[in-house]
């Protein structure tokens, strides 16, 4: 039966090498990723609290709305698996044809101990140089992919299987230089992909009104990914992150040290329930947009930076962006997290102890949806 990569060579004048096909999540050298990326720019103090110069406690506040409802209703987590599929050839280059499952899923709950599925995206994408489209220009050429799109969903070998691929991506084939190689790229593409299908759930609760004062979404990971199109679209897609927080579990102690000096000192000194005062920064990525961030300890380990949490806020109103975000919503949304942290996956996950119970089970169910690696590189 012919495969998905035999499929797209004959259609795309290319030659395919059958060549070895990995997962590049299981084969990469180990290394820290963090959430937060750099370029960023400290502006101000990020809450209205100007007084707050050292580590809050929290403790009290926890305890004493233990008993209430919680302010999180609804849990975020996006993540995606790669995956060199094959190499095809387009005049005198080899190109790499990389393979992508993207998981998206939101969780709800239901009580203080039920939690449901609420919401599940896993989409199927090929990420392919746009070399492969000889035949019509740039400017149209999301037709010639979206055309290519259509045929491969029509092969045998993916209707017996019920499956579909949601998107052929191309990805630039101008020349790779050794920092930025044509793997990493088509990556990015998915990667980005990934990004917005997190904001278009996003978008979707916000329609539906499931969010507000009080039902907040945490979204596992920076919020610094996310991505605004013109001018006119910043306002309104500022406004659907109004009760929404991204919560990190690896970052760089550092990413503030060109202006706080001693950043990493204070993060690595935090007692346990405390909390930094809040900072308003900004980046490169999305210089448009200005948030609040802070650091809160929710476990006591015996690395300086395990058991904290980064923790940022988008500053959507005017007033926000003057003064900073309200120093009660921040202790608040503070206290609701620590209230958060059990039970947790002792023993099961390195990353214990900065684990939030309801981002645990979602990312553990997304995870549980995806197709395994050899039956996915077996459809190539």
């Amino acid at each position: 039966m012919e495969k998905i990569l035999d499929f797209i060579a004959q259609e795309t004048d290319g030659k395919n090498y059958k060549s070895y096909k990995y997962c590049f999540e299981d084969v990469q050298v180990p290394r820290i990723n963090y959430d937060d990326k750099k370029n960023i720019r400290v502006k101000r103090k990020g809450e209205t609290d100007k007084s707050l110069k050292t580590p809050k406690s929290i403790k009290a506040l926890a305890k004493k709305i233990e008993g209430n409802t919680p302010l999180f209703k609804y849990f975020l987590d996006g993540s995606r698996r790669t995956y060199k599929v094959d190499d095809i050839a387009y005049g005198k280059k080899l190109y790499p044809i990389v393979a992508g499952q993207i998981g998206v899923a939101v969780c709800r709950r239901k009580d203080r101990h039920t939690f449901t599925p609420f919401s599940l995206k896993k989409p199927l994408v090929i990420a392919i140089p746009e070399v492969a489209n000889a035949q019509t220009s740039l400017r149209h050429e999301h037709l010639f992919f979206n055309n290519l799109l259509g045929k491969l969903n029509e092969r045998n070998l993916l209707k017996k299987q019920g499956l579909q691929f949601n998107k052929i991506i191309p990805y630039r084939s101008s020349n790779a230089k050794q920092d930025d190689k044509y793997e990493d790229r088509a990556i990015s593409k998915i990667q980005d992909e990934m990004i917005g299908l997190e904001q278009k759930v996003v978008l979707e609760l916000v329609r539906a009104k499931k969010l507000n004062a009080s039902s907040y979404l945490i979204k596992d990971g920076s919020l610094e990914y996310m991505k605004v199109g013109e001018a006119r679209d910043l306002s309104s897609i500022k406004s659907n992150y109004d009760c929404v927080i991204g919560v990190s579990k690896t970052f760089n102690p550092e990413a503030l040290s060109n202006d706080i000096k001693d950043i990493s000192r204070i993060i690595a000194d935090l007692p346990v329930c405390h909390r930094t005062p809040a900072f308003m920064y900004q980046t490169e990525r999305i210089p448009d947009v200005k948030f609040a961030v802070w650091y809160l300890r929710i476990r006591n380990t015996v690395n300086p930076f395990d058991g904290v949490l980064k923790i940022e806020k988008v500053l959507v109103w005017e007033q926000q962006e003057e003064i900073g975000l309200d120093s009660d919503e921040i202790d608040l949304i503070s206290a609701n997290l620590l209230n958060e942290r059990n039970p947790v996956s002792y023993g099961k996950d390195k990353r214990w102890a900065k684990h939030l119970y309801p981002i645990y089970l979602t990312e553990s169910y997304i995870k549980s949806q995806y197709l395994s690696d050899t039956h996915f590189i077996n459809l190539f």
